[in-house]
C-alpha cells in the first residue's frame, strides 16, 4: 500500500484479520482495500484491480433498490460517510463483477483520525439471504 495515514493502515491491517467483508477508502474516496470475504460478494479479487476512484466503484457494482431502481453515487451509504463524514446505513442489491446479484446490509463510518484528521471511510458489509 502506498503512503497512507497510519489509521488507513491499521484499518487496513484489521479488515485482513476479519472474516466480515470490509470496503476501505481514503478521504478522497478512493478504493484502498477490500479483503477476501468481500472478494466473494464483490466477485473479484482486489489485487486483479487495485485501487478504484469513488467515480468507478459507486456504479461498478449496479447498485440498485428493491424495486430495482438505480441508487445514485451520492446516496450510497459509503459516499454519505465520505462526503458528510457521518455514519450511515443502508441496504440495497449490488451485481458482483462475475455477475452474481447480492443484497446487502452495509453500515459505513468515517474513519477519523488524531487531531480529528478526516482520513477515509470503512464500510462494514453483510449479505442478506432471507428477507
Amino acid at each position: 500500500m502506498a503512503a497512507h495515514e497510519i489509521e488507513v493502515i491499521l484499518a487496513r491491517q484489521l479488515a485482513d484479520s476479519l472474516t466480515v467483508p470490509i470496503f476501505l477508502t481514503d478521504n478522497k474516496g478512493t478504493l484502498l482495500f477490500y479483503n477476501e470475504p468481500a472478494e466473494e460478494l464483490l466477485g473479484r479479487r482486489f489485487e486483479e484491480h487495485g485501487p478504484m476512484n469513488l467515480e468507478t466503484w459507486s456504479v461498478i457494482f449496479d447498485p440498485q433498490d428493491e424495486q430495482g431502481m438505480s441508487i445514485q453515487p451520492k446516496d450510497l451509504p459509503l459516499v454519505k460517510s465520505l462526503t458528510q463524514r457521518i455514519p450511515a446505513h443502508g441496504s440495497f442489491y449490488i451485481t458482483g463483477l462475475e455477475g452474481r446479484r447480492v443484497y446487502l446490509s452495509v453500515t459505513c463510518i468515517p474513519l477519523i483520525g488524531e487531531g480529528s484528521r478526516f482520513v477515509g471511510a470503512l464500510a462494514i458489509f453483510w449479505e442478506i439471504t432471507q428477507l
